[in-house]
């Protein structure tokens, strides 16, 4: 049997506004999916997105589906 989830990873706001738009840190996107990795998780699908924020700003964000096996 297998278990999912549903992620949004986004960098903060405050980097949009500063800087325009958001791009996600390579170091912290792949700390993040470490991290779920020594939990069971398998990345099964992402899909990148723009999000508005604030009606002026950007910022990138990745919707991930995770899954792993239950015993």
């Amino acid at each position: 049997m297998k278990e999912y989830k549903v992620v949004i990873y986004q960098e903060g706001a405050l980097a949009s506004m500063f800087l325009g738009a958001a791009n996600a840190d390579p170091i912290k996107f792949s700390n993040f999916l470490n991290r779920n990795a020594k939990e069971g998780w398998r990345v099964v699908t992402m899909q990148k997105d723009m999000r508005r924020l604030f009606l002026f700003w950007a910022r990138e964000a990745y919707v991930i589906i995770m899954e792993r096996d239950v015993d």
